[in-house]
């Protein structure tokens, strides 16, 4: 069974909209990690205002993941949206939790969600995220859409601790489940 990788820039106070503030910190160090990422996923899981971003930036994109971005399987989440123009992009539109799972029981690499604050919060409440993979940025944001919302509870296993020289530090957890 593939996992499903929840992996995001989270600032201290756990805000993972809008995430320009990352910049800053960006290095060759990151960018690494980001590329190790991608080499073990063959999909993405997007909702509609991620997918929409994307589809803008990266087409065109000469950027190191670009090719990356432009050629991975990408699963976007919409109930508003109709067609996909960004090549490699299918619609999940009706009985999303149903289709996720049914993906994640595919053959293939790790599935990750990038962003999607929207869709991550589905992904949790229905229990279905097997990997959080946060890189924590030393910012506090004070505003803005959190990973977690006030009234999701869980325990999470460490499984590895990253420090960068830009004082970034990636931690990756999982859910300890019953």
């Amino acid at each position: 069974m593939r996992k499903l990788v929840v992996t995001e820039f989270i600032s201290l106070d756990g805000v993972i909209e809008e995430p320009a503030w990352t910049a800053p910190y960006w290095d060759d160090d990151i960018a690494k990690f980001k590329g190790e990422e991608q080499d073990t996923s063959d999909a993405l899981l997007l909702g509609r205002v991620t997918y929409q971003g994307f589809a803008a930036a990266w087409p065109e994109s000469l950027d190191e993941g670009a090719d990356y971005m432009n050629s991975v399987c990408k699963y976007v989440v919409s109930t508003t949206l109709n067609t996909l123009e960004w090549n490699n992009s299918m619609l999940f539109k009706d009985n999303i939790v149903e289709e996720i799972t049914k993906l994640k029981h595919q053959d293939g690499q790790e599935i990750l969600v990038y962003g999607s604050a929207t869709l991550v919060q589905t992904l949790i409440k229905y229990d279905l995220v097997d990997i959080y993979r946060l890189l924590v940025y030393p910012v506090v944001v004070g505003k803005g859409k959190r990973l977690f919302q006030d009234d999701t509870t869980m325990t999470l296993k460490l499984l590895e601790a990253q420090s960068f020289s830009s004082d970034v530090v990636a931690l990756i957890y999982e859910p300890e489940r019953k």
